[in-house]
């Protein structure tokens, strides 16, 4: 090979090395403005998903993309003790009706209901005569029963509510009954005047309506003056054989004025205590000790009596009998 020849074979290598230089440069560059494109763009690009990288790729940092903000997480603190089981909620219970409600004053007990006189109606008519003898020995065997029946009126004393009639039945049946359990608590004995020295009456004994009384209480303070009708004295019994005969049924509200009209005509037709034919005329002793409670006498005698008295007839009264009425 010549001296030109040799000399175009090195000019020739070096423009091609040149060349290649460029192609390098230009090529580098290229490639840093791409990666510079997808940086700008990150705001609008559609980028994959966060982590994801194309195969062989070195990951590149997450860029940021527009999203919709989540609530903040909140602060945990230190999990606290665990915490007891919660009480189911309770019914509340709906106050009875009538009831105050909660913070006010207490309201008045309802009044008591009237007792029943059932349990003393039967040993009435179990141990007493249609004339009013009574079988003590036979009552002192029932005695639980009678108590039973007396626990009764003194856990159910009388109530304003009540009527009349139910108050009255009340107070008879209650001296009567009592007036039975005196005796039995003393039985055997001949007459009621050899309990308590011959006055059994003015001894304070009976339990009711939250005090205790004696029988001349329950008539003289009850019954008399809050009634003001003398035929209770034809209604009470006290255990002697000149008191009007114990009725042998129980005393009640619903026939108590039948009741009263009936035993007063028995008591005042019945020779064995009032002789009302001819002049003088004997009567019981009854209308002596209670005059005021009976007005004109021979008035009140003749709406019972089945013959009439005179207006002028004298008046006389019997001796009393206090033997016991068996």
């Amino acid at each position: 090979m010549n001296k030109e020849g040799l000399s175009f074979l090195i000019l020739t290598f070096f423009l091609l090395s040149c060349q290649n230089i460029q192609d390098n440069s230009t090529g580098s560059a290229a490639t840093t403005a791409g990666v510079k494109g997808q940086s700008t763009l990150g705001d609008t690009a559609h980028l994959p998903d966060p982590g994801q990288t194309a195969k062989g790729d070195t990951p590149a940092h997450p860029e940021t993309i527009p999203v919709k903000l989540k609530p903040e997480p909140v602060k945990k603190d230190r999990p606290a003790a665990p915490q007891p089981a919660a009480t189911p909620p309770q019914p509340v219970e709906k106050p009875a009706a009538g009831s105050a409600p909660a913070g006010d004053p207490p309201a008045r007990p309802a009044p008591s209901a009237r007792p029943g006189h059932e349990a003393w109606d039967a040993l009435l008519q179990e141990y007493v005569s249609g004339k009013g003898k009574v079988n003590y020995a036979g009552l002192k065997q029932a005695q639980a029963k009678l108590e039973a029946y007396l626990k009764d009126l003194a856990d159910n004393p009388v109530r304003d509510n009540w009527s009349k009639a139910g108050k009255m039945a009340y107070w008879i049946n209650a001296y009567n009954a009592f007036t039975i359990k005196l005796i039995l608590d003393h039985y055997p004995v001949s007459s009621i005047t050899d309990i308590d020295k011959g006055n059994p009456w003015d001894t304070k004994w009976i339990n009711l309506d939250g005090r205790t009384l004696s029988l001349n209480q329950i008539e003289n303070e009850i019954l008399r003056p809050t009634f003001k009708d003398p035929r209770i004295h034809f209604a009470l019994n006290c255990a002697a054989r000149s008191c009007p005969p114990l009725l042998n049924k129980a005393w009640t509200a619903d026939n108590l004025n039948a009741q009263l009209d009936s035993r007063a005509r028995m008591f005042i037709n019945n020779p064995d205590y009032n002789q009302l034919s001819g002049n003088p005329v004997y009567v019981s002793k009854i209308f002596d000790w209670y005059a005021a409670d009976f007005g004109n006498l021979i008035d009140f005698l003749n709406q019972y009596a089945a013959q009439s008295v005179p207006e002028d007839a004298r008046i006389e009264y019997r001796e009393y009998d206090w033997a016991l009425n068996k």
